[in-house]
């Protein structure tokens, strides 16, 4: 039993020493098992070790200390022994609740009166703390019906959206398609127009070089025929006369 601790000493956790010596959380478990390697003897509840200021103070020791841990170890472990040999035996000051109970039946009264209502304030509060879960569970519950809903709203809206696509993409494709077929038309009838055109035209090319074919020949017959009228001696002008007659 450790008899070095004062009257109504405080006690620390693992996490406050950590803090009042400046190290970390794990060197403060790691100085631990070297302490109590060596023999320190540290308060436990169950497994976990609860230190006071001296133990604080041994724990600094390791950390500022230049010689090898255990060797620092042993010699604060040799300076708990000293302590312990003194006979002030007293453990953690605890409040002892009975023994500060008043004996005046008023005081007493008041006492009970105090407890019932911190009681009956528990009571209240676990009430409204079982409310509170409770409506908590609805509100989750209403939130996941929530999600739910707005998932289906999501995935039928999507798949309402690719139908439109799908729809929009059909009908392009037919317009598309109506377009093309009704240009392939019109450039058939221009096609057509433009060959009915041509053999129009090559008809009047034909006709004209036959007109002028005519003309050429009734041309040279009157070229001929003033030619041998000109070379004739006798009667020249005479037959010179019958050719515009004729």
């Amino acid at each position: 039993m450790r008899r070095d601790i004062q009257p109504n000493e405080r006690a620390f956790t693992t996490k406050e020493v950590a803090e009042e010596v400046g190290i970390a959380t794990p060197t403060v478990r790691k100085y631990g098992q070297i302490l109590e390697r060596n023999g320190y003897e540290f308060l436990k509840d169950g497994d976990r070790r609860i230190f006071v200021q001296t133990d604080i103070i041994a724990l600094i020791a390791l950390r500022d200390t230049d010689k090898p841990l255990d060797d620092t170890a042993k010699s604060l472990v040799d300076q708990q022994k000293e302590r312990l040999k003194v006979p002030d035996e007293t453990d953690i000051a605890l409040p002892d609740t009975y023994e500060n109970l008043p004996f005046d039946p008023n005081q007493l009264k008041e006492v009970l009166r105090a407890v019932v209502n911190e009681l009956a304030a528990t009571r209240e509060m676990n009430v409204q703390l079982k409310n509170d879960m409770s409506q908590l569970r609805s509100t989750v519950s209403q939130l996941q019906q929530d999600h739910h809903a707005i998932s289906s709203s999501i995935g039928n809206a999507a798949q309402k959206t690719n139908i439109k696509i799908e729809n929009l993409t059909k009908q392009q494709r037919t317009q598309y398609e109506e377009l093309l077929q009704q240009e392939k038309e019109n450039y058939e009838k221009l096609l057509q127009q433009e060959k009915q055109r041509s053999e129009q035209l090559q008809k009047e090319m034909k006709s004209m070089r036959e007109e002028q074919i005519k003309e050429w020949r009734s041309q040279n017959d009157f070229n001929k025929r003033l030619e041998e009228a000109i070379q004739k001696p006798k009667g020249k002008w005479s037959g010179l006369l019958s050719l515009f007659r004729k």
